[in-house]
């Protein structure tokens, strides 16, 4: 994982944890937010890691189930061991690999991002998140004035939070950070709102930043 893109997800954690006091946070508090966060992180990891593994020895199990109870084992004498037979993946189990892949990846990435925010050579990440929070500290008003002003029939305190978290972040990078190219910036929104929002909220994020990007003349 590269660092801006752990930094974002760190960003997305932080500000998912900011009250509507967010404005008074100090930069100590905002690390200690951090730390708390990377812990829940772990912790979650944990948790779905061991899902995953339960998930595969009932999977394992079912296997060698079908295998044993297959025909051609069942006519076999007693006593000598069963031998493999063909076995269709059936979309119930193609299912169970999806989800089993999902709860690994989502884990590996969890621990991918504490990993990135624990080592010292990786302050960078820890940085970049909290200066995010930092301009959007500063310029929130602003910020939150742009996304009104384009989600039009939309009343802001009723978005969907994750989507707010999502679009001030970017709207942050690409106004006021200038710091990594736009098509990054709008590429990484998309990715979180995929991981972390509703099915339709790449797609409204997009539409939004794409308005912020022509408005702001951004190349």
């Amino acid at each position: 994982m590269q660092a801006r893109r752990a930094a974002r997800e760190l960003a997305f954690i932080l500000f998912s944890q900011f009250d509507k006091k967010f404005t008074k946070y100090s930069k100590e508090e905002m690390e200690d937010i951090i730390l708390k966060s990377v812990r829940i992180l772990t912790s979650s990891a944990t948790d779905e890691l061991k899902i995953a593994v339960g998930s595969l020895v009932a999977f394992r199990d079912q296997i060698e189930n079908y295998e044993a109870e297959h025909e051609t084992n069942l006519n076999r004498p007693l006593g000598v061991a069963n031998v493999s037979v063909p076995m269709i993946m059936t979309a119930d189990m193609s299912a169970r690999v999806n989800e089993m892949i999902d709860i690994a990846d989502k884990a590996l990435l969890a621990l991918e991002i504490a990993e990135f925010t624990t080592l010292d050579s990786q302050n960078e990440v820890k940085d970049y998140a909290i200066q995010i929070a930092e301009y959007f500290q500063k310029n929130h008003k602003e910020v939150d004035d742009i996304i009104q002003k384009h989600a039009k029939n939309w009343d802001l305190q009723r978005l969907v939070k994750m989507d707010k978290d999502i679009l001030r972040i970017a709207i942050v990078e690409l106004l006021y950070i200038k710091d990594a190219p736009m098509k990054v910036v709008v590429d990484e929104a998309l990715e979180l709102a995929k991981k972390y929002s509703t099915d339709d909220s790449a797609s409204f994020i997009n539409g939004i930043l794409a308005k912020v990007i022509v408005e702001n003349g951004l190349k």
